[in-house]
């Protein structure tokens, strides 16, 4: 553990990834809550559909990835209102469209273009000082919001009651759902894109089982979130594993133990 902590390169890595497990756990709570998982995996390859857009323009990736990803939240929540398709229908349209879209721009970049493989799986342990910077400018963005957090949690256990308080609740849902997709693609380059939505959802998940109230649920996820982090970073630079799918299958860890202690408890 000395050793490792020693290295600045494990240094950054943990750093990234406690900023941007604390950012996404804070999140989880109210896409698990609204039953929005699916979301989290709509707007994943949604950034994908933007990094292969950046590379077919030999032009850097997550630039693109992040006005993609950001249209397409913003679409998802304007079909949810507009027409008589449920939420988890748009995210389905809008899900394919982007991985027909990534691929094609895959397809047509010609000559040498990065690897497009780390972007799908990512890597902790080698995120570099301004991608430290970006999780750093997404955990302020969550604190300078943290005043609205009243407000999403309101019309996520009472929708109609918040309407009926004229809360502007369309207005937050647009909000949530930007803030969502801006986390998501600071996210994609430390732990990929295929993997970036279980930050938002399994510490989420294992805390719900956990916690009697909401703001208990945000807690646990944000102490669940870090705790993965830490020891999924410790076990990825001991027996040489891929960091992020290291920090994922501790989360999965973590949510079995939360499911066996409610199983036990009942």
């Amino acid at each position: 553990m000395m050793e490792a902590i020693s290295y600045p390169f494990f240094q950054r890595a943990l750093l990234a990834g406690v900023l941007v497990a604390l950012a996404s756990s804070a999140l989880g709570g109210f896409v698990v809550q609204r039953r929005l998982s699916f979301l989290g995996d709509g707007l994943a390859h949604a950034a994908f559909a933007g990094v292969a857009l950046g590379l077919f323009l030999r032009a850097e990736p997550l630039a693109f990835a992040l006005p993609v990803t950001v249209l397409v939240a913003l679409g998802i929540t304007y079909l949810k209102e507009k027409t008589e398709l449920s939420e988890d229908t748009a995210i389905g349209i809008l899900f394919a469209f982007s991985v027909a879209l990534g691929a094609v721009f895959l397809s047509r970049a010609r000559g040498y273009v990065a690897d497009p493989f780390g972007y799908l799986f990512g890597s902790l342990l080698a995120v570099a000082p301004e991608d430290l910077w970006a999780a750093l400018g997404l955990l302020l963005l969550g604190l300078f919001l943290l005043p609205l957090y009243g407000a999403w949690a309101y019309a996520t256990f009472d929708r109609e009651l918040a309407l009926a308080d004229r809360v502007p609740v369309l207005f937050h849902d647009h909000l949530l759902s930007t803030y969502v997709a801006v986390s998501l693609v600071v996210a994609v380059k430390v732990v990929g894109a295929l993997l970036v939505a279980a930050f938002l959802v399994i510490p989420a998940a294992a805390a719900r089982l956990l916690s009697p109230t909401f703001a208990q649920m945000l807690l646990w996820s944000l102490a669940l979130g870090v705790l993965a982090v830490g020891v999924g970073l410790f076990l990825s630079f001991a027996l040489d594993l891929p960091s992020g799918a290291t920090v994922v299958l501790v989360q999965t860890g973590l949510f079995l133990l939360a499911f066996l202690k409610t199983r036990i408890a009942r």
